[in-house]
């Protein structure tokens, strides 16, 4: 059944996200309701007042999930325009429980938390599946512009299990564990993106699900027409919940 509520959705995706150990494809019923749940949080996002009153409406820890996921997709929205679907390339990402494996390890390595690490993930590349290089020429699934890799990293920018441990490394030298919002900021110097990933990584911490939810969501980018989803959940979800453009201004919790 594909979940039709915000709440719904949120509960399906934990259950079948507990179901799973990361290896391999997603699983039908994680994919279906972490789709729907994207799709309901970014007319929120579009949405202050429907956004305020849906925090009001759902369950305390429901509330603090939804409430960290649409404000960090505000925030990271507004820092960059939207692009014609065709600047992105896309590619597969390592499996789950490879990356969680390279995340632990960078931790034992540096200090720095794995959640923070698969939040940074996420956010530069979702999870290694955009293949662009940045405007300012930055590279890989941790995104690094070629001077700090030389000074960070080790092997192929593009591998990612040598991009995390790079990004481990850079973090650690910029003042992680100890001062990880500005280590954050010399990583990427907008307290809007410190703020975001710090949302992103206290999701997983408050539950290890997360971090599996936050791998099963579909690529979705804004385009000048509107939300373009990228990668393709093999069910078919309503139309009714997905927002054309950026303010949307329905939405049935």
């Amino acid at each position: 059944m594909i979940p039709v509520t915000l709440a719904d959705a949120h509960g399906a995706e934990l259950a079948a996200a507990a179901r799973w150990n990361g290896a391999g494809a997603v699983p039908r019923a994680l994919a279906v309701a972490a789709l729907a749940e994207q799709r309901l949080e970014l007319r929120l996002a579009g949405d202050p007042a429907r956004f305020r009153a849906a925090l009001r409406a759902l369950p305390p820890g429901v509330a603090a999930d939804v409430a960290d996921d649409v404000t960090a997709h505000r925030e990271l929205a507004a820092l960059t325009p939207p692009r014609p679907a065709s600047a992105f390339r896309v590619g597969r990402a390592a499996a789950a429980a490879t990356l969680l494996r390279f995340y632990r390890e960078a931790e034992r390595r540096s200090g720095v938390a794995w959640q923070l690490l698969a939040a940074v993930n996420y956010v530069e590349s979702d999870f290694g599946r955009v293949r662009n290089e940045s405007a300012s020429g930055a590279q890989g699934p941790m995104q690094f512009i070629p001077p700090t890799w030389r000074t960070y990293g080790r092997g192929d920018v593009h591998d990612p299990h040598a991009a995390i441990l790079g990004a481990a490394r850079f973090l650690r030298a910029a003042g992680a564990p100890g001062d990880v919002r500005g280590a954050l900021y010399r990583y990427n110097p907008s307290r809007a993106y410190v703020d975001a990933i710090l949302r992103f990584a206290a999701r997983i911490r408050r539950d290890r699900r997360a971090y599996l939810v936050f791998y099963a969501r579909e690529l979705i980018v804004r385009t000048p027409s509107g939300y373009r989803q990228l990668t393709r959940c093999r069910v078919r979800i309503s139309d009714e919940n997905w927002p054309r453009r950026q303010h949307s201004a329905r939405l049935t919790l």
